[in-house]
């Protein structure tokens, strides 16, 4: 029986930590658009992000809200190397909409994103533009999934 559990430690399969630990490395994961860090800063934090998203049942989610809607965009490992993530775009004008990209693009696009000095949502080109920031946060993977809007 024991030589049996050692045969399993060695596996590609991700641990199956609680998610719900307020104690969990990702948990304060989470940063404002626009912020003050400079580019050094950001590109640590998505490498920090990227090691999570390895190692633990975690996704990556950015939501800008606008005067047409809320959008998300969120980033989920396809295997247990993360060479590969699915990437979930929802627009509330079109719905759900999910591609594959590889981890350079999840790096180069949440480095990008992160570094905006604008959001979307203060966009002042409209007559009632939204207040709140975008926000870009980790979340367990089961609770990106369950999200309708």
């Amino acid at each position: 029986m024991h030589s049996e559990q050692q045969q399993h430690t060695g596996s590609n399969e991700r641990p199956l930590n609680d998610s719900n630990q307020p104690n969990s490395p990702w948990s304060n994961l989470q940063l404002t658009v626009p912020n003050n860090r400079h580019h050094t800063s950001i590109v640590t934090f998505v490498e920090c992000v990227l090691v999570e998203l390895t190692h633990e049942d975690v996704g990556a989610e950015y939501v800008s809200s606008n005067v047409w809607g809320t959008k998300r965009t969120q980033f989920i490992a396809v295997d247990p190397l993360a060479e590969a993530f699915y990437k979930r775009h929802y627009d509330e004008r079109l719905g759900w909409h999910e591609t594959t990209v590889s981890r350079e693009s999840v790096r180069s696009e949440l480095i990008n994103r992160l570094s905006q000095t604008d959001s979307h949502a203060t966009d002042r080109s409209h007559s009632v533009p939204v207040e709140s920031t975008d926000v870009f946060s980790v979340k367990p993977v089961r609770q990106l999934y369950n999200r309708q809007s």
